[in-house]
């Protein structure tokens, strides 16, 4: 391609760090695309001429058949995909492929090629998030009324419902949502036609190209939009924060399916068993969303190392951005996709989990707000009887519905028989029903709504 330059070849080791056929052949797509809407531009435009223009056309969708089909051949001596696309253009139509290189370079070609991908990638992972809701939504809706602790600190605190606690994945999910779609939206400029970095002497029509590409508008800077990678970084970072949400649903997971919590379980579909302990039934599906997070994490922080130090415009360094983020893309998605099923096949001990709320004295915060509405105690004074109780209640070994009546009211004369009402699990639950709150009422209205934002 530089021969005129160069009197020699490359070494094979400049071959072998300079070569990236082997990762960015998966734009082969994209970059067939693009050079479709450039070349009918340039024919626009009387840049090259309708014969050329028609060869190039169907050399490359000969070229795309090929690649399809698994015929075609690709060389790492020719560096990258555009080359050995174009290397293949030219063994199929001769000097005519030349042309298709007028006014542009590889600079914006990548550019493009990625974004294009990478808008692709947005619209797969809001598919499968959209999914991965809709399950959480159906298990919400099976579980309105079903008591569970809920915790902070990993400790019980107060009586919630299991449909509340998932729909507060939904909710993460939907942001997460938002953000791919706030990134497609970001990203969605063509950088094609602004050449290597300072534009084209050639009377190109980047609109034309822009309009064909489905982008919104032809980038504003020609060095910018060879040079940037925030709309990879911003990818990232979106698939950064989905995938933390999903390990954090895993490490729930992992818990509940223990032995010790023993909330819920997972069928032979999501789990594995020991080479030496037969007992075993381990979570492995749930424990890899915790692991493959942090190679997530790991893609937006390698690039970010990357990208911080280069001068305007193109480095080579910029062709360190593909294998994370096709292998972030590649790994969130399959997560998303294996999250989705494991919320789908979890199985529920609706008996345990009422069971689990005996410890804790997950009703304690009922009774400080009883005293407050009651006896009008001011919080601070409810807050210090209600711990006076409890510690009551754990030197008996007993839960606060089994004080009696007078152990309570040695500590706060005023309390009467209402008290017990507030006590209660169900009763506890029942209660919150302010908006956001964890009442079964409320669950399945919220289940209806975010039905109705998301799916």
């Amino acid at each position: 391609m530089w021969g005129g330059r160069f009197d020699s070849g490359p070494d094979a080791l400049m071959e072998s760090i300079n070569a990236s056929i082997e990762f960015d052949k998966r734009l082969y797509a994209q970059d067939i695309r693009g050079s479709k809407a450039h070349c009918e531009m340039l024919v626009a435009q009387k840049i090259i001429e309708a014969g050329d223009g028609g060869l190039i056309l169907d050399g490359l969708d000969r070229i795309l058949a090929e690649i399809n089909s698994g015929d075609f051949g690709f060389k790492s001596s020719l560096e990258d995909i555009h080359l050995n696309i174009e290397a293949r253009l030219a063994e199929l139509i001769g000097d005519a492929a030349g042309r298709l290189h007028t006014a542009r370079s590889r600079n914006d070609q990548v550019a493009t090629d990625l974004r294009l991908w990478l808008r692709d990638a947005c619209d797969a992972m809001d598919a499968g998030l959209r999914a991965l809701q809709e399950a959480l939504i159906d298990r919400a809706d099976e579980h309105a009324a079903t008591v569970m602790p809920g915790f902070t600190h990993l400790q019980a605190a107060q009586p919630v419902t299991l449909g509340h606690h998932l729909l507060a994945y939904v909710e993460m999910f939907g942001r997460d949502r938002g953000r791919f779609a706030d990134a497609r939206a970001r990203m969605n400029e063509s950088p094609l036609g602004v050449a290597a970095l300072a534009g084209t002497s050639f009377p190109v029509d980047r609109h034309m190209t822009a309009s064909a590409l489905g982008f919104d508008r032809p980038a504003a800077n020609s060095l910018d939009a060879v040079s940037d990678r925030d709309f990879v970084l911003e990818f990232l970072a979106a698939a950064s924060i989905a995938a933390m949400h999903l390990s954090r649903m895993g490490e729930e997971i992992v818990l509940w399916c223990s032995a010790q919590f023993a909330f819920a379980a997972l069928g032979d579909g999501f789990t594995t068993g020991s080479s030496i302990m037969p007992q075993k039934r381990n979570p492995d599906a749930a424990e890899l969303l915790r692991g493959k997070s942090g190679r997530i994490i790991g893609a937006l922080t390698g690039l970010m190392v990357v990208m911080k130090g280069l001068p305007l415009a193109y480095s080579k360094d910029m062709q360190e951005d593909k294998e994370p983020v096709f292998d972030a893309a590649d790994t969130l998605g399959l997560c998303i996709a294996a999250a989705t099923g494991m919320v789908r096949d979890l199985r529920f001990d609706e008996a345990r989990l009422r069971q689990s709320m005996e410890d804790g004295f997950v009703t304690a915060t009922d009774l400080a707000d009883w005293l407050v509405r009651a006896l009008n105690l001011p919080f601070r004074r409810a807050h210090h009887v209600t711990g006076e109780l409890v510690g009551k209640a754990e030197a008996r070994g007993c839960d606060l519905s089994e004080l009696t009546l007078a152990e309570m009211q040695a500590v706060e004369p005023g309390i009467h028989d209402e008290v017990f009402t507030v006590l209660g699990v169900d009763n506890s639950v029942a209660s919150r029903t302010s908006f956001g709150g964890t009442a079964p009422d409320n669950v399945k209205q919220a289940a209806a709504a975010a039905r109705e934002r998301f799916l």
